[in-house]
């Protein structure tokens, strides 16, 4: 697919959720290359008493830039709507994200919120979760914890978490490849990775935490699945 092609379907899907948000709403901002299209979209729109907190130093940058109103999570208690991309979409609507690093304050921003939005291009539409899933960890008894969870590789020279955490990934326990399906359920994966003291957390984000995926295509047009 073209390059101009991917970004429209993202610019789609971003500018189509932009139009969610309401005045006066908090609102928690994702972190990624489709976020990237809704952030001026969203700025555009200059919505009275909108309140933000972002989910990087990137996203909180590039949307201070815009003039819009990004606080310290600290400050806020609840979020009205999250708005993020994904990696993968699952039919059973589980998410997969973490490319960029930041799925731990990603996963807790969509956790505070009413309403969680997540916005893809088509081609992170799967048929199942596959390898490899982010997991981020702490480097205290960082050798042992790697050792309990089986195949898991560090990313070679990437950045350390916005919260300092290492970032790895998880290849499964039959150490498969990239896109193979994982030999395992999503939902018991998730609980043995929250179950590892050494794991800060993963890019699993189960169905319950998702309300809305919008799709975005390259001729402008949108759909909603699971709204």
């Amino acid at each position: 697919m073209a390059v101009d092609a991917h970004a429209a379907e993202k610019r789609a899907a971003a500018e189509h959720a932009a139009g969610i948000p309401e005045p006066g709403m908090t609102l928690g901002l994702g972190t990624g290359s489709t976020v990237a299209f809704l952030l001026p979209a969203l700025a555009r729109r200059q919505l009275d008493g909108l309140v933000c907190v972002a989910t990087s130093p990137a996203t909180e940058q590039a949307a201070l830039a815009l003039g819009i109103d990004v606080r310290p999570f600290d400050e806020i208690d609840r979020l009205d709507l999250a708005i993020d991309g994904a990696d993968q979409v699952s039919p059973g609507s589980w998410i997969v994200k973490g490319a960029g690093g930041a799925h731990v304050r990603e996963k807790v921003v969509a956790s505070a919120a009413e309403r969680f939005v997540v916005i893809v291009s088509p081609d992170k539409l799967v048929e199942a979760v596959r390898a490899p899933v982010p997991v981020e960890l702490l480097e205290f008894g960082l050798r042992a914890t790697i050792r309990s969870l089986g195949d898991v590789r560090l990313r070679v020279g990437a950045p350390r978490s916005p919260d300092g955490g290492l970032i790895a990934d998880w290849w499964g326990s039959g150490g498969a490849g990239a896109g193979a399906e994982l030999d395992v359920d999503p939902a018991e994966l998730a609980v043995a990775l929250d179950r590892e003291a050494g794991v800060i957390g993963h890019g699993l984000f189960p169905p319950e935490l998702v309300h809305d995926v919008i799709v975005g295509y390259a001729d402008g047009r949108t759909e909603t699945l699971f709204g």
